[in-house]
C-alpha cells in the first residue's frame, strides 16, 4: 500500500498568533495525543522572539521535556535566524525547518527584510545547521503566489529550489503561505521542480484560504509529493497576509488518503480527540470537517 507522511503543525503554526497562551501542561497534553494518534512528524514551537510570538516562548522547555519519551516521532522546529539556531543547538533539537519568501513585499511584511537579502541569510543559515550537525528542512513560502504581488515568477522559485538543495539541506518545502494556488499550478511547478532537483525529497505546505486545500494535496500527490503540512482541526495561517487562515485539517488530510487507499499511519478518531481538546482550550469550533462529520454519525471519538 502507497504511504504519506503528514507533519502536523498545530504546536506551531496553528498557535503561534493565538491570543490565549497556552501553558505547558497543555501543550504537553496535545503533543501527546497527536503521538498517540500516530502522528510521526510534529512541528512543535519556533525560536523567534517572545516579544513578537510570545506563544513560543517556551519551546525550549517543551522540546527538552518530550524529546525522548515518543522514540519514532521526529520533532521539529522553526528557526529564523542565528539567535534561534543557538537555541535549537543548546536544547538538543535534531532537525529543524528553515525558510524565506519568493516574495519581496511578503518578506518585508514577514521579517523586514527584502527577500534577496533574507534568501542569503537563509542559505548561510542552512549551512550553518548541517555543519552542526542537525537535518533540516528548507522552504520557499509564497511559492504559489503573493496576496500582496499576485503571481510569482515559477523560475524564481526553480531557482531558489536549486540553490536550497545544494547548502545540505535534506528535504524543500514549497509552501502556499497565501492560500492562492490551485491544482493544475500545483501539478505544474511540483513537475518542474522534481525536474530540476530529481533527488531531492519535496513537502508541500498548503493553506484552505479558498477552498482548495485538499485539491491542491491530492495534485501534489498525484506529482510524486508524499510529504505534507497539516494541523490539526485547520488551526493556525499566516499572521502578515490578510485572510490567509486555515492550514489543511490533518483529520481532513487522512480521510482523504484513506479514501484512495494510502496509508497514513494515522487513527481518524484519536486524532478527532486532538482536535476537541483544541477547541476546549480555545472555546470555539475549529474549520475542519472530519471531526464534525464524525460527530454528526454518532460515532464516539473515545
Amino acid at each position: 500500500m502507497p504511504t504519506v507522511i503528514l507533519e502536523d503543525e498545530s504546536l506551531r503554526d496553528g498557535l503561534q498568533f493565538e491570543q490565549k497562551i497556552l501553558t505547558l501542561e497543555e501543550k504537553w497534553s496535545l503533543y501527546r495525543l497527536l503521538a498517540a494518534a500516530g502522528v510521526k512528524r510534529l512541528q512543535v514551537g519556533s525560536f523567534v522572539h517572545p516579544k513578537v510570538v510570545p506563544q513560543m516562548a517556551d519551546t525550549a522547555e517543551f522540546i527538552q521535556h518530550v524529546r525522548d519519551e515518543t522514540p519514532g516521532v521526529l520533532i521539529t522546529a522553526l528557526v529564523l535566524n542565528d539567535k534561534g539556531l543557538e537555541r535549537a543547538l543548546n536544547c538538543g533539537l535534531g532537525h529543524l525547518s528553515m525558510s524565506s519568501s519568493a516574495s519581496n513585499s511578503h518578506s518585508l511584511k514577514n521579517v523586514k527584510r527584502p527577500a534577496t537579502e533574507s534568501f542569503a541569510a537563509l542559505l548561510d543559515l542552512i549551512r550553518q545547521a548541517v555543519a552542526s550537525g542537525l537535518e533540516v528542512r528548507a522552504g520557499i513560502q509564497c511559492a504559489f503566489g503573493c496576496a500582496y504581488e499576485g503571481a510569482v515568477a515559477e523560475d524564481r522559485v526553480i531557482e531558489m529550489a536549486v540553490r536550497l538543495a545544494e547548502t545540505g539541506a535534506n528535504e524543500l518545502n514549497l509552501a502556499d503561505t497565501t492560500g492562492m494556488a490551485n491544482p493544475l499550478q500545483v501539478r505544474r511547478l511540483v513537475a518542474k521542480t522534481r525536474a530540476a532537483i530529481p533527488q531531492f525529497p519535496i513537502s508541500i505546505h498548503l493553506h484552505d484560504t479558498r477552498g482548495l486545500g485538499l485539491a491542491n494535496m491530492l495534485a501534489a500527490y498525484e506529482e510524486g509529493v508524499n510529504i505534507f503540512d497539516v494541523s490539526a482541526g485547520g488551526l493556525g495561517g499566516c499572521p502578515f497576509v490578510k485572510g490567509a487562515s486555515g492550514n489543511v485539517a490533518a483529520e481532513d488530510a487522512v480521510n482523504l488518503f484513506e479514501q484512495i487507499g494510502v496509508a497514513t499511519g494515522i487513527d481518524l478518531k484519536a486524532l478527532c480527540k486532538v482536535v476537541d481538546r483544541y477547541e476546549e482550550i480555545l472555546g470555539r469550533r475549529l474549520p475542519g470537517r472530519m471531526n464534525q462529520v464524525i460527530k454528526s454519525q454518532g460515532i464516539s471519538c473515545e
